[in-house]
């Protein structure tokens, strides 16, 4: 609920601080006064977009805060949705700067327009013309019948199902489509994945085989110089190992006179080992090299092969030929099981088609099975408030379609005299008639759902006393459960108010300004007897002013 509206620099307040307790509480106060003025302000606060025009003074900017407790209204999601902190008493700011830019604030923390506008549509529900000609709407009608029928949690499965629904005759149209395209494209495909298979692609294959095609096409270079450092180790008379026995002879007689002859002795004595190994290893690999040319060719033809594919893939890479097969392959497969996963898929749809048939046939039946009370409530209210021929006429029809509140067609009309046709409350309902409909289905709601701040602007206006009497019966009522105001010019409503307060223009020689403050008992009583009397009220309208208040 609203607990304190501050407002600076707008319109024609310079500075307004006002609490708010709970319960039903009503504003008066003269034509022009600048109630409108503070529905702005709160609109404002509220994420309405606004202009420099707000700007009392155009070189300081206008703040305006509004300090809600929300701590039950079930926020906490959306706060962790937004990234924002929650604190059961939550403060919204408002910042227009005289650049014409606009700030928003949640608890301190920056958010953009659209973020404060939808906490506000949970916070405050501000009645307008524009809100009442939601009733000629069959969306805001069947939100009503479903929040007396207790459908909220049916009808989130129910929606969460239709979701899923759409992704799966998305998926079946996409195979469908790809199906009529397979067979054109299935023997390319094939074509090309076979010449990729056949490749046997691996993971640096084309090193390899780059490798292995120059040692095969300079077998005989290869093997002359192979032989030559043969030859060059272990010559009888001056291959190296041979000089090295030498070396090694001599230096084996000094090795017992010094260490450092000893030293020089074992290092020749490694080398020895060493080309003693690399002469064993170069006969190995020379009886290994020898002129293949079956393996040569081979070897040509896959290179070729590889460069090939590259060339018609425009690639480089036999990673990137990869990919292109493992692509192939998943079209050639789906291409040649598409049949069967379009009967799952249509199994699929079978299923949850079924399950959304069973929800859509139950919120059909919970609907109907309140529509009665609902009509004889709306009929029994309306009739204490002036109209006591009212009749409304509410159907509902199954329909073969999936929409998003369900399967059902509403028909919801209204007759406002005996003898007369129903019609669309559009078409057949006055302002006044629609204004009184609004409240009394708001008083319904209220009693089935956690409903947000309630702002009424003179729903009362174009009725009479003792209706407006009644009206404000019911607002009264609705205020034990929730925050219910009223702007209202009649005082058999503002009586009603658990608090009541009054918002008054001051002038002085420069400038006019707007006002606003809680009445006390005292100044309720006169408030009243002027609005029953004028400004010099009778004794007899103070009389009925403090009747009204039961004083």
């Amino acid at each position: 609920m609203l607990t304190n509206l501050s407002i600076k620099n707008y319109a024609l307040i310079e500075t307004l601080d006002v609490s708010f307790d709970s319960g039903f509480i009503t504003i008066t106060g003269e034509t022009g006064a600048g109630k409108s003025i503070l529905l702005g302000a709160l609109s404002l606060v509220l994420g309405k977009r606004a202009d420099l025009s707000v700007l009392r003074n155009k070189d300081t900017k206008c703040i305006i805060e509004a300090d809600f407790q929300v701590k039950n209204y079930r926020l906490h999601s959306f706060f962790e949705e937004n990234d924002l902190d929650f604190e059961p008493l939550t403060i919204l700011r408002r910042e227009i700067l005289p650049s014409g830019k606009s700030r928003a604030f949640i608890n301190d923390t920056p958010v953009t327009l659209n973020v404060l506008a939808n906490l506000g549509d949970r916070l405050v529900d501000i009645h307008s013309q524009h809100q009442t000609l939601q009733l000629a709407e069959n969306e805001f009608q069947l939100k009503v019948i479903d929040a007396i029928a207790m459908n909220q949690e049916l009808l989130a499965s129910y929606s969460k199902e239709l979701i899923e629904h759409k992704t799966i005759v998305k998926d079946l149209e996409e195979l469908i489509n790809y199906k009529s395209q397979a067979n054109k494209e299935l023997e390319y495909n094939s074509f090309l994945l076979k010449e990729l298979q056949d490749a046997k692609l691996k993971v640096g294959m084309l090193e390899e085989l780059e490798q292995e095609y120059e040692q095969l096409n300079n077998v005989e270079t290869i093997l002359e110089n192979l032989q030559t450092a043969s030859q060059t180790l272990n010559n009888e008379e001056i291959g190296i190992l041979s000089q090295l026995q030498i070396i090694k002879q001599a230096l084996g007689k000094l090795s017992g006179f010094s260490k450092e002859y000893q030293g020089l002795f074992q290092r020749i004595e490694s080398v020895t080992i060493e080309l003693d190994d690399i002469f064993s290893e170069l006969e190995q690999v020379s009886e290994r090299v020898e002129a293949n040319p079956k393996r040569f060719e081979q070897v040509n033809t896959q290179l070729q092969l590889l460069h090939n594919l590259f060339k018609k893939h425009q690639t480089d890479s036999v990673e990137q030929l990869q990919e292109i097969r493992n692509d192939l392959e998943e079209k050639v497969d789906v291409s040649l099981n598409v049949d069967a996963k379009i009967e799952a898929k249509e199994k699929e749809l079978q299923l949850i088609e079924k399950s959304l048939n069973n929800k859509a046939k139950e919120l059909h039946q919970n609907r109907e099975k309140i529509i009665p009370t609902l009509k004889q409530e709306l009929e029994d209210k309306l009739a204490l408030l002036g109209m006591p021929s009212s009749s409304f006429k509410i159907e509902l029809t199954l329909t073969k379609e999936f929409k998003s509140t369900g399967k059902d067609d509403l028909s919801f009309l209204f007759s406002a005299n005996k003898g007369s046709s129903y019609g669309e409350l559009k078409k057949v309902a006055s302002g006044g008639e629609l204004s009184r409909i609004m409240l009394v289905i708001k008083s319904i709601l209220a009693k089935f759902e956690k409903l947000p701040t309630l702002m009424f602007d003179e729903i009362d206006t174009g009725v009479s006393g003792e209706i407006s009497s009644k009206m404000g019966s019911i607002m009264k009522q609705m205020g034990k459960n929730m925050q219910v105001y009223s702007i209202t010019h009649l005082p058999q409503v503002a009586a009603q108010g658990s608090s009541q307060y009054k918002v008054f223009k001051q002038e002085n020689e420069e400038a006019t300004f707007t006002h606003m403050k809680q009445l006390e008992l005292d100044e309720r009583i006169a408030e009243l007897s002027e609005m029953l009397g004028g400004k010099n009220p009778a004794s007899s309208a103070v009389a009925h002013a403090k009747e009204l208040l039961g004083v």
